[in-house]
């Protein structure tokens, strides 16, 4: 029955029966919950409404798919199976290293690996397309170093010097990108889409901003005091997502960090042509506070990703980290039609340059010397996987 005479001769509709709680009304549909998996409280739930993931994953807790998805994996050497220890060195810096000189070798490994991939690219060693942070290094070191275990980053297309900062797994994501099995995703995620503890990137523009929204409710949701970082590009601010995702974020105080790299160029669309009006107005639309920088000096942008995270930690709601900087490489591989000229300014102000000032002579060359020596062990490790 859809419908039913009301007092006046006409039919009720089946919302207004529903309404008035008319016998005819609809029942709703109830889906019955689906039998809570046994596992550890700190593991995803599969019943209708998740715990939170606050961390590894301990094997006998993974979803049924995966565990049987490890059946039919070939035995091949894995991360887990290495010494990454004895492979990388200590490419990525300790804290017993000086600060300075830390976050200088952070900088450069990222470099030199991103650098290095443009040019296994060239000799068709990798799997699919790869873009490059060239010159955005600061952003990513500079606020990474100031994450929590149990916290998550989330990152795009650019997203190698994320993971890189975040994780120092360089043997991980060279076999990653190489479409080894060892890799971080088994070879399959490739130079964009990598998901690790802690971690996830997405080739699509702006499609892990809710992603990162949703863990930062779960955050929230467990009472926890876990936020959440994602990095965007100025390119995103074009993609209606992000902006739905920030309303609601505003609205819920959610523990989000929204870092917005602003490298002046869109692909190949100078920012000028393509983005109307203010981009930090964009964002104090919805009422959150926004920091700018206009810098590529990583201590500068530590501190202020310090704070912005600090304040996220303690309940004051979502923010943003607005950094204009400059991609000094091309977009992806060759495709660059930037004026010379502006590309060769930058480079004099490019990070580690910024950095290196603040180093001697001789601690630039010992420490570009030892990431040199690291990152062909990297590589040699990771061309002899299978």
């Amino acid at each position: 029955m859809n419908a039913a005479p009301n007092e006046h001769g006409g039919e009720h509709s089946m919302d207004d029966l529903t309404a008035i709680g008319h016998p005819h009304a609809a029942k709703p549909h109830v889906v019955a919950p689906r039998p809570r998996a046994s596992a550890p409280e700190d593991a995803f739930d599969s019943g209708p409404v998740p715990v939170p993931f606050r961390g590894h994953l301990p094997h006998d807790a993974r979803r049924p798919r995966e565990v049987a998805a490890d059946r039919y994996r070939p035995a091949v050497p894995t991360i887990q199976t290495m010494d990454v220890t004895s492979v990388v060195g200590s490419a990525m810096g300790g804290v017993e290293e000086p600060r300075c000189g830390r976050l200088y070798r952070r900088m450069r490994f990222i470099r030199r690996f991103e650098e290095t991939l443009l040019e296994m690219f060239g000799e068709g060693l990798l799997n699919g397309t790869t873009h490059a942070c060239v010159g955005q290094e600061a952003d990513a070191v500079g606020v990474l170093e100031h994450v929590e275990e149990g916290d998550h980053v989330f990152s795009n297309h650019r997203c190698h010097g994320h993971y890189l900062a975040l994780t120092g797994d360089g043997l991980g994501l060279m076999a990653e990108i190489m479409g080894k099995e060892a890799g971080v995703c088994g070879g399959i995620g490739g130079s964009q889409h990598l998901c690790a503890p802690g971690f996830m990137s997405n080739g699509v523009q702006g499609g892990i901003v809710p992603t990162a929204a949703g863990i930062a409710l779960a955050h929230q949701l467990d009472g926890s005091d876990r936020i959440s970082v994602v990095f965007i590009g100025d390119g995103t601010l074009g993609e209606g997502v992000v902006y739905e995702t920030l309303n609601i974020a505003a609205l819920w105080r959610l523990p989000l960090l929204l870092v917005c790299e602003d490298n002046q160029w869109a692909q190949s669309t100078p920012r000028w042509a393509n983005t109307a009006g203010s981009m930090r107005n964009r964002f104090e639309a919805f009422g959150l506070p926004v920091t700018e920088m206009d810098t590529t000096d990583v201590e500068a942008i530590s501190r202020s990703a310090r704070a912005e995270i600090a304040a996220v930690r303690r309940g004051h709601g979502p923010r943003v980290l607005l950094l204009h900087t400059y991609r000094l490489c091309h977009h992806s591989k060759s495709d660059d039609a930037r004026p010379e000229a502006e590309v060769a300014e930058r480079w004099l102000v490019e990070p580690l340059v910024v950095q290196g000032w603040r180093l001697s002579a001789s601690d630039r060359e010992r420490i570009d010397g030892e990431v040199e020596t690291a990152l062909g062990a990297v590589v040699s490790a990771a061309r002899a996987l299978p």
